[in-house]
């Protein structure tokens, strides 16, 4: 059994203090967390972001990343999308007990990975163990801490009417890839998550325009909850036209398949951006040149007109009510 997370891993004792050196610090080093102390302390300056998370996705491993990964990318996208630069984040594993000591550390590597990445030190952060049957192998709470350049205002209560509204590229890739592999489902063409650190082109933009009113990365509920959500904060209507959205022809088979629509499969890579229409093009632009954004596209705009609600052209010419997504399409995505 010494190949398994244990009970006594969780205990306090020797195995614990084992499985943290040998399994997090020695991955994860840096001068923060090496202290090891019950708190990381650090100087920052300026206005701040932090955001809190928890991962539950199933299966942990999926194409195109995994628990860990996601859980870096799904923090550090959070604060970007508040405008700021992400620096700090921490990591709680709740263990299932019997999960391979080699899958853990294979997740341990990907977050080292997804963090270096991103740019951001994991300088704190916890274990604890359940009993077989009270979790699903792995579960982890992040919490992130970035700094707001001076001069940012990026909120979801920002949105104008004659803003622009671009889309950073294809929808639907992580939910799909998840429960490809959950269900087992093989496709023609390969199809992966999406999952990425988005904070690096945030950046970008911020610099071709910081001006930038609103962003959003559209995780559970896709896109069409996210354009709620944004539409509903700013009190605003938003008009979107389907054939500029840009969506993998894989994701598209696999949603007609399933029964799915992509505009509510779940997102980890991708964000929508809400730009006055006079910096529309210099954003987009700069987005294009960022590998995480090179199919990026202007997809609408928003309005003055029924406030709270998102309307879609469809590729017939008709126009369609968008609204929130209602129930659970894809449990467990992330």
């Amino acid at each position: 059994m010494e190949d398994k997370i244990l009970l006594a891993h969780g205990s306090g004792g020797k195995l614990s203090h084992d499985l943290v050196a040998k399994s997090f610090v020695k991955a994860l080093a840096n001068p923060l967390l090496d202290k090891l102390d019950d708190s990381a302390v650090f100087d920052l300056s300026g206005r701040l972001a932090f955001t809190t998370d928890s991962y539950v996705v199933s299966p942990i491993f999926f194409p195109g990343g995994d628990i860990g990964k996601l859980a870096v990318c799904g923090t550090v996208n959070d604060l970007a999308m508040s405008g700021a630069k992400p620096l700090y984040l921490s990591l709680s594993f709740i263990i299932e007990e019997g999960l391979a000591l080699s899958e853990l550390e294979k997740v341990v590597d990907s977050v080292q990975k997804a963090a270096g990445e991103a740019g951001v030190d994991i300088v704190t952060g916890d274990t604890k163990v359940v009993t077989r049957g009270s979790a699903d192998k792995l579960f982890i709470n992040t919490a992130g801490v970035g700094v707001i350049p001076e001069g940012v205002d990026i909120s979801g209560s920002n949105a104008s009417p004659g803003d622009k509204v671009i889309l950073s590229g294809a929808i639907g890739d992580h939910g799909i890839a998840v429960i490809s592999q959950r269900e087992g489902l093989s496709f023609a063409t390969k199809l992966g998550s999406d999952c990425a650190p988005l904070g690096g082109l945030v950046a970008e933009m911020l610099k071709a325009s910081p001006n930038i009113h609103s962003l959003r990365d559209p995780t559970r509920g896709g896109l069409a909850t996210s354009l709620n959500e944004l539409a509903k904060q700013s009190k605003v209507s938003i008009r979107i036209e389907e054939e500029k959205i840009p969506v993998q022809e894989a994701v598209l088979a696999a949603c007609e398949m399933l029964g799915f629509d992509p505009l509510y499969v779940a997102n980890e890579g991708k964000m929508v951006a809400i730009v006055p229409p006079e910096d529309a093009d210099k954003v987009l632009k700069a987005m294009r040149k960022n590998r995480y954004a090179k199919d990026a596209a202007i997809i609408g705009e928003v309005g003055a007109e029924h406030p709270g609600r998102v309307v879609m052209k469809t590729v017939l010419g008709a126009h369609r009510i968008v609204d929130m997504l209602v129930g659970d399409l894809l449990p467990r995505i992330c």
